[in-house]
């Protein structure tokens, strides 16, 4: 009876070695990031950058704030980074988002892009 016991202890031990390989080989691979750029212009204020940023990404209005500073002082600020999908969207919601109401002749929404992070 040892004998049989010894066997079906060492069994398990067996099936359990593949599994585990398989687990590690099978581990999903990182997507891409990608950045999303908003870009300066002089047709829209710092109330209509913080709006936008409070409404497509839920930024309160201190980060707003300081991301439309960016973004006038620098030419650009990232504003996300995230997938390549999502990044689409999030720049696609940017240009759809409509004109500056504060601004007279304002032609329409900011302009942003996306671009790939590049790995480290």
């Amino acid at each position: 009876m040892t004998d049989r016991a010894a066997v079906a202890a060492a069994e398990p031990m067996e099936e359990t070695l593949p599994c585990r390989r398989a687990a590690q080989q099978s581990r999903p691979k990182h997507q891409p990031r990608y950045n999303v750029i908003l870009h300066n212009d002089d047709d829209h204020t710092y109330e209509y950058v913080i709006a936008m940023l409070q409404e497509l990404f839920g930024y309160p209005a201190e980060k707003g704030f300081q991301m439309a500073e960016a973004v006038d002082t620098q030419g650009r600020v990232i504003v996300l980074t995230t997938t390549r999908e999502h990044a689409e969207l999030k720049r696609d919601q940017i240009h759809a988002y409509g004109k500056d109401a504060a601004i007279k002749n304002c032609k329409g929404s900011m302009w942003a892009t996306i671009e790939a992070v590049e790995s480290e």
